[in-house]
């Protein structure tokens, strides 16, 4: 079973900063879109950034300039850079990674972590 594993997360004040990480193994035969997700209690999972396997980012409007997402392709890791948080962050972020390629790429979700910010 593969293992999606995100790292990073914790409770932090409003304006502070925290980067999140996932990691999973990969196939050379394959490659992968990676995005982060994030869901808060009572709300719908909601797609937070992208980065594609061109480079191409993309990022909810109202996220853009404050996250950063970015990769190690080396070392098959996703990056969330989280700055200037507000209270209205906190949610289990999840990490996704979908597979291109052969019949075993597969798309995997990471099993979540909390990222809590108070005022």
């Amino acid at each position: 079973q593969v293992q999606v594993v995100e790292s990073g997360g914790g409770s932090v004040q409003a304006g502070g900063s925290l980067r999140l990480s996932c990691a999973a193994p990969s196939d050379t035969s394959c490659r992968y879109d990676m995005s982060w997700y994030r869901q808060a209690p009572g709300k719908e999972r909601e797609f937070v950034a992208g980065i594609n396997i061109g480079g191409t980012t993309s990022y909810t409007d109202s996220l853009k300039g404050r996250f950063t997402i970015s990769q190690d392709n080396t070392k098959n890791t996703l990056f969330l850079q989280m700055n200037s948080l507000k209270p209205e962050d906190t949610a289990m972020y999840y990490c996704k990674r979908v597979g291109y390629g052969p019949s075993w790429c597969r798309d995997y979700w990471g099993q979540g972590i909390q990222v809590t910010v108070s005022s």
